[in-house]
């Protein structure tokens, strides 16, 4: 079975890429994707490589990467347009932001529905259909269901029938015509219900960890940050401001991502932020800290299963993660990741550990042999591949 995995990347993570490679986006569409993939960011060719092993040739690719896709088209003989500069996402006055907060559950949806999430132009649709007509996939995984909506898979399907399947990890939208998927999965278990309540096949199918990412890693830095976070903090992060900010009062709490616009003048998150990082500078900052920090998305409601979960296991980081209902699914509480309840419950968690060495140590040696024995790409692979046999019976 041919399968084809469809990504899409964060625009600022490409400006990132190459600008730190001068000259990359004139490279072959192979040195473009090796050095895509060589940085560690994200998914990678995590899913593929895994496919592969199992038997199953299997290829990525990024639709919203136009200096990647431009190179196989000019490889392939296409006309295409030379690629504008990988735009950043448009910021907003802070005051706009809080104004329209409180309407986002709302907003997002409509905008979804009437074009203005995030799509491919007519070129890349062109690019990428040319791509799916060579590679003549069996079953597509599309990663983002946003930039490859229903009416571009919809197409997809037209050539020659391939089993679809999606992966939704944040609110789906109203109004799409999911059906035309063979099988929706995420992490979210309300997520997979919701889709069942439509009448569409849904499972729950976990992130992961890639066990290579430790034989790519340098060697592991000196633990020199007593409290780490790695990650987005933005108006959908309400509760995780609030216990980063509660944190940064008491600790010396060291932040790695984006600063929102929105974020109050008062706030002493300002004064931790140490920028962004991506792919292995992300897994060595997490190396360097005693204590990563987890808070899941506001959304995610009472269920875990954010990446960070086992991005940080994964490289034997101690991670001390918010409570979820189903988190004794994934991880066993205060064993392999120690656990907070409360912003209260928090401090003290983390002024007992800063303070027990080897009972860090333990946790986090226990975290990562769980990820690497069951939330490994590997393990996530299989699963698809046991939905598609189940698919394939059902017909």
């Amino acid at each position: 079975m041919r399968i084809l995995v469809l990504n899409a990347d964060y625009s600022r993570f490409l400006a990132w890429l190459y600008r730190r490679e001068p000259g990359l986006e004139g490279a072959s569409y192979a040195a473009q994707m090796a050095a895509r993939n060589a940085s560690l960011f994200g998914l990678a060719d995590f899913y593929s490589r895994n496919f592969a092993t199992l038997g199953h040739p299997a290829a990525e690719i990024h639709v919203n990467n136009p200096r990647l896709q431009a190179a196989w088209a000019r490889e392939h003989g296409m006309a295409f347009d030379a690629p504008q500069d990988v735009a950043e996402r448009p910021t907003f006055p802070g005051w706009l932001e809080r104004a329209v907060t409180p309407f986002k559950p709302i907003l997002r949806p409509l905008a979804r529905k009437v074009g203005l999430s995030p799509k491919l132009d007519q070129q890349a649709e062109n690019i990428l259909l040319a791509q799916i007509e060579e590679f003549r996939p069996d079953l597509v995984l599309n990663q983002d269901v946003f930039h490859v909506d229903t009416r571009l898979m919809r197409r997809i399907k037209g050539i020659g029938s391939p089993i679809l399947i999606g992966q939704v990890g944040i609110e789906p939208s109203r109004g799409e015509d999911w059906g035309i998927y063979d099988l929706l999965i995420s992490q979210l278990p309300t997520t997979a219900k919701f889709f069942r309540t439509l009448g569409v096949r849904a499972e729950v199918n976990h992130l992961a960890f890639e066990p290579a990412i430790l034989d790519a890693l340098p060697a592991a830095p000196a633990t020199d940050v007593d409290v780490s976070f790695v990650g987005s903090i933005s108006l959908d992060h309400r509760q995780r401001i609030a216990l980063l900010e509660a944190v940064a009062e008491r600790y010396d709490l060291k932040l790695w991502g984006n600063r929102p616009q929105a974020l109050p003048a008062s706030s002493p998150l300002h004064r931790c932020f140490q920028g962004e990082v991506w792919g292995v500078d992300m897994y060595q900052v997490l190396r360097r800290s005693r204590i990563t920090l987890n808070s899941h998305i506001d959304l995610a409601g009472r269920e875990a299963g954010n990446m960070r979960l086992f991005e940080a296991t994964g490289v034997g980081a101690f991670l001390l993660t918010d409570f979820k209902d189903n988190l004794d699914t994934l991880f066993a509480g205060d064993r392999e990741v120690a656990v907070w309840r409360s912003i209260d419950e928090c401090l003290q968690r983390i002024e007992h550990h800063l303070s027990h060495d080897e009972g860090r140590a333990a946790i986090a040696r226990a975290g990562q042999a769980r990820t690497l024995a069951q939330h490994t790409y590997r393990h996530r692979a299989a699963e698809i591949l046991g939905f598609v046999d189940g698919i394939r019976g059902s017909r």
